[in-house]
């Protein structure tokens, strides 16, 4: 089946085009998918199909993060944190169980250790960031904190975001707000208010292929291990593996979507995603960049990389972001950095090229991350950056 696209592309970047019409070709009748992508500040492609436009929300689970970890370099770069700093410069409670030796930089590193808490967390909890961070303050790690490196998909967000509490007086979606979205006009909300619910489309789960069940049959399952507990498995009720609210539907919940939740709970069509990070390195009409070339080559920067105790795969981190070229797309440059959602969703910069993009897809794609189509994508657009 043949999708209709829509959309504008400049002179060179005909080839993402194509590139859309032909990995949308042959998706469900329902397939919805937006693309978009900057170059030096300037916007290059512009698409979407599935009968929805360019305006429209999804949540973007872990890509949420992108946000969260700009607010740091921002404050990094102000002076307002320190990377070298204990975090209980800042945050004294997160000294327990052995956290104390922890610095900002291990932090936001994903060497921390608390990937979810014992029991799990309810719906509540998890929409609220200051909650989760006080039950996280008396976690024990799940590994020797600052040894590893492993993601926190659920909760690195009320981590770093109790951090910035601490250090600003504020909530670190109202500093998003504040320094970020609203003076770069940015579709990408930490805290998506009423006026816009209109605009949001739902979640889709998975239906995997019989091919896809087996190997997603033959992932660790139990209660008790570290994929299960940073899913939040352990947990009975809405918020749990089997509720409506489970972890890949969390967008779902209007409370998460209001909060704004630091980890998964931003809501964003690929215009918004591509241009928080053109904000991020090119800036944006009367607006400077929001990182000087210093701070974007130290957020880049490989930081941690290895065997992610909890999903099993190989990791990448630069200053919170994934290291883009390092676990995706190694024809990247070196220095690339963003972050990809469980329905798909990608987002990154890479400075050396000047690209800014951003993906976003309405069904969760397999096995989860970037969206398969996302390679060929990334791939023409990189290409037509360097040839332009």
């Amino acid at each position: 089946m043949t999708q209709e696209i829509h959309g504008t592309v400049a002179d060179g970047f005909e080839a993402v085009r194509e590139e859309f019409a032909a990995v949308t070709a042959g998706e469900r009748p329902d397939h919805e998918s937006q693309v978009c992508v900057h170059v030096h500040g300037r916007r290059v492609v512009d698409l979407w199909t599935g009968g929805i436009g360019p305006d429209t929300l999804y949540g973007v689970h872990e890509a949420t993060q992108g946000a969260t970890f700009l607010v740091v370099a921002v404050l990094v770069q102000d002076g307002t944190l320190e990377l070298d700093r204990k975090v209980t410069y800042y945050w004294p409670e997160f000294a327990a169980e052995g956290k104390g030796g922890l610095t900002l930089r291990d932090l936001v590193t994903h060497r921390a250790g608390v990937v979810g808490a014992d029991g799990g967390f309810t719906l509540q909890e998890l929409a609220d960031d200051r909650a989760l961070a006080e039950r996280l303050a008396d976690q024990r790690p799940f590994w020797r904190a600052g040894t590893l490196c492993g993601s926190h998909p659920l909760v690195i967000g009320a981590l770093v975001g109790e951090v910035v509490r601490r250090a600003t007086g504020h909530r670190l979606q109202e500093v998003y707000e504040e320094r970020i979205r609203a003076p770069y006009a940015l579709d990408f909300h930490l805290g998506l208010p009423a006026s816009q619910e209109p605009r949001f489309r739902s979640v889709q789960p998975l239906v995997p292929t019989p091919a896809q069940q087996v190997r997603l049959d033959a992932l660790p399952t139990g209660p008790h291990t570290l994929r299960a507990i940073a899913l939040n498995h352990g947990a009975t009720g809405p918020a749990g593996p089997a509720g409506p609210a489970g972890p890949v539907l969390l967008p779902n919940e209007r409370l998460i979507r209001a909060a704004g939740q630091a980890s998964v709970g931003g809501v964003a069509s690929a215009r918004g995603l591509a241009g928080l990070y053109a904000a991020a390195i090119s800036g944006a009409e009367e607006h400077e960049p929001l990182l000087k070339p210093d701070t974007v080559a130290e957020t880049g920067q490989l930081h941690a990389c290895g065997r992610d105790p909890v999903t099993g795969d190989h990791t990448a981190f630069g200053l919170g972001f994934r290291a883009v070229a390092d676990v995706w797309y190694r024809f990247l440059g070196a220095g690339a950095f963003g972050q990809a959602g469980d329905a798909g969703s990608l987002a990154f910069a890479d400075p050396r090229s000047g690209l800014a993009y951003g993906f976003t897809r309405r069904r969760c794609a397999f096995p989860g991350g970037p969206a398969p189509e996302n390679e060929r994508l990334v791939q023409a657009a990189h290409r037509a950056a360097l040839a332009g």
